[in-house]
This record gives structure tokens, sequence and C-alpha cells, in this order.
């Protein structure tokens, strides 16, 4: 990713909210410097709702958990 940065474009799918992200990369100089890069210039699109898997399926919250 740092050869691309500020040549190409990146997409970064996450379950995780971005404000968990510092925390979750653990030693400070390091998630510092990811996240730096990740989120500088970056379009961020934080999607609501019910998943698409279990909107298609019909599953209920206990047939999600199996």
């Amino acid at each position: 990713m740092d050869a691309r940065y500020g040549y190409k474009s990146h997409i970064i799918i996450s379950q995780l909210p971005q404000e968990n992200w510092h925390e979750m990369i653990g030693e400070s100089t390091h998630a510092d410097a990811i996240l730096d890069r990740l989120i500088h210039g970056s379009i961020k699109l934080n999607l609501k709702g019910e998943s698409i898997r279990k909107q298609l399926n019909k599953l209920t919250d206990d047939d999600q958990l199996s």
C-alpha cells in the first residue's frame, strides 16, 4: 500500500467502526502511520441496516448465531 499511496485507489471494507481501528492495530506509532495513510484524503461510507444475507435468506436472529 505504501508504494501505491497517492497514485492508486484503495477500497477498505471493515465491520469494525473506524473509531476502533487505532486500538485494534495496537502499537501507537504503527497505528498512527497506517491510519494516516488510509484516512487522509479518503471518502468514507458508513452503511446501516440489516445484513443483505439475512434479508435474502429471510433468516431469524437465532439462525444467524448458528
